[in-house]
């Protein structure tokens, strides 16, 4: 492949710009930057499928297949608008995977290989993330691409799979599948990855062999976090009052159940106001359909002995009477975030828990927000459409909208998916702090235990077997 004299226009307005790039046969690259580079415009470049204002672009690959959070959300996208629930009076699954991985004869191995069998009945949108990344995986390579895109492919995956994912690409590339990885964690990149493209504000600025590449100072500093956390602004809201040994989470007996499939069943959990808890577990086996219960946003929650806040679910409350007490970040969250807003208002919605923002708002809403846009390095994107920012800066966005509040209960799950090195450093930074003062009480879903701050004491351990989870309470 070779672009040479690219200039291709982002949908920020800003330009694409590659002088040159060629890969050369049997040459494995990674593209790396920071968020909102451009590096998954840089990647969709090999699929001749971005507009070039200016350059030329030739010897592609006649077949190319994505794997990345965008692709998800893609898919994601298209069942929603196929779902016909409405119509039938009954929850449309949507398109089964067995339907999706048709036909399975072809790809055996690799449902066998990623353990996602149990899967083969339930619709995409039913799936957690990680198992989504699998089943988009095994659809790519059911095309026999020419090359493969993976576009942050370990993402959302546990520890396990991240093993399994990791050795089955190795070996596809001993078989001399063509690959190109795009980075924003230096840290996963695999020990096949060659060449190393590396992505700043939307211009190709370094290239050339992995170990020379990295090694480059401008690029080390580019990728460290080491400015000083500022203080969060007040946000003004009035503190939670609960009743004398009340919970902020209180649930008895909780069970999950999908057609045939229990998740889990028998949870007896209280999380206390200050006490900050891990939760953690393999890909699913109902971390986010728990926290689901407790955002109302599962309708299982109805069927459940749940009380938030002081509030027993069932007795009259409505949604925003829970709501107002939560922040949430969360994969389904920004998939769900579609509606056409700027990134200010989209920070200021998080004051009114909405999707989008209905009503007018003062300017010390928007001051605030502001605040907040500035903390997380996006105040000059106040303007600019959520839709047109990248994946990573519009999981900062939602970081932002769930903080301006300063909720008595925070609700993160895998809120570093998506980020840059240094992006996931602040975001990590802001955790601890958090986690140290209590005033806020943190519900923090993670795959990777060292990002798990020691200022957080409780874990709730999902252990997963035959589609059936048990639970363990832990204090560390």
């Amino acid at each position: 492949m070779i672009f040479n004299d690219v200039l291709a226009r982002l949908y920020d307005g800003r330009h694409l710009r590659v002088d040159r790039w060629q890969v050369n046969a049997g040459e494995y690259w990674a593209i790396a930057g920071t968020n909102g580079s451009g590096k998954t415009v840089l990647s969709r470049l090999t699929a001749d499928d971005v507009v070039l204002n200016h350059g030329d672009v030739s010897n592609l690959p006649a077949r190319v297949e994505f794997v990345s959070l965008e692709a998800q959300a893609a898919q994601i996208e298209i069942e929603r608008k196929e779902d016909e629930s409405d119509l039938n009076d009954s929850p449309d699954k949507g398109t089964l995977i067995r339907e999706y991985l048709a036909p399975l004869a072809e790809v055996e191995e690799w449902v066998e290989r990623f353990g996602i069998r149990h899967l083969l009945d339930s619709g995409f949108r039913a799936l957690s993330t990680g198992e989504s990344r699998k089943v988009l995986l095994i659809h790519a390579l059911r095309e026999r691409p020419d090359l493969l895109v993976l576009d942050e492919p370990l993402e959302g995956l546990d520890q396990a799979s991240r093993a399994a994912l990791t050795e089955a690409l190795q070996q596809l590339q001993q078989q001399g599948q063509a690959m190109l990885w795009v980075a924003n964690r230096l840290d996963e990149l695999p020990d096949w990855i060659t060449h190393v493209a590396f992505m700043h504000d939307a211009h190709l600025l370094y290239q050339g062999e992995k170990t020379e590449v990295l090694a480059t100072p401008e690029l080390q500093g580019l990728m460290h976090f080491d400015r000083p956390l500022p203080d969060f602004p007040a946000s003004g809201r009035e503190p939670l009052q609960l009743a004398a040994g009340d919970p902020l989470v209180g649930m008895k007996d909780v069970s999950i159940r999908y057609d045939e499939r229990e998740l889990f069943a028998g949870l007896n959990w209280r999380v206390e106001p200050g006490t900050h808890w891990a939760i953690q577990g393999p890909n699913g086996c109902g971390k986010t359909s728990l926290l689901q219960l407790i955002t109302g946003d599962n309708p299982q929650c109805y069927r459940n002995d749940l009380k938030l806040f002081g509030i027993q679910r069932g007795s009259g409350e409505t949604i925003w009477d829970i709501k107002k007490h939560i922040g949430l970040v969360s994969a389904s969250l920004q998939w769900e975030y579609r509606a056409t807003t700027n990134v200010l208002s989209t920070v200021i919605s998080g004051l009114y828990d909405s999707i989008g923002l209905y009503q007018s708002t003062g300017d010390d809403d928007k001051q605030l927000a502001l605040k907040w846009l500035e903390i997380i390095g996006l105040r000059d994107k106040a303007n600019k459409s959520l839709q047109h920012l990248s994946y990573g800066e519009q999981r900062l966005v939602l970081i932002a909208r769930a903080l301006i509040k300063q909720p008595p209960l925070l609700i993160l799950d895998e809120p570093c998916q998506g980020l840059d090195d240094p992006s996931r450093m602040l975001v990590l930074a802001f955790i601890n702090r958090l986690a140290e003062q209590q005033a806020i009480t943190l519900l923090y879903v993670t795959h990777h235990a060292d990002e798990i701050p020691a200022a957080i004491s409780h874990r709730l351990q999902f252990q997963f077997e035959d589609g059936h989870s048990t639970l363990h309470q832990v204090v560390v």
